[in-house]
């Protein structure tokens, strides 16, 4: 499953480079988002490398879910998709 990146987690005053708001293709309400809790995502960055990371929980009520990577994400990964597995 492909999702794609759209911001980074973050407050008035903070954000936080390595947790990430996705927006999965297909998923349209909260209680679907919730399934994918747990499941692992993977980056790939121009130069082949992967930086994993795991669904935390869901964000909003339209089927948004909160990514926390081991890394933090380039600005350039914005509007990128990343690959859902298990």
């Amino acid at each position: 499953m492909k999702a794609t990146i759209v911001n980074y987690r973050g407050s008035v005053h903070s954000q936080k480079p390595s947790h990430m708001i996705l927006l999965p293709d297909g998923v349209k309400t909260r209680k679907d988002a919730d399934k994918l809790k747990g499941k692992e995502v993977i980056f790939t960055t121009e130069s082949k490398k992967l930086i994993k990371g795991k669904i935390a929980a869901a964000h909003g009520s339209k089927g948004a879910v909160r990514a926390i990577f081991e890394r933090g994400l380039p600005g350039q990964s914005l509007g990128g998709k990343v690959d859902i597995g298990n």
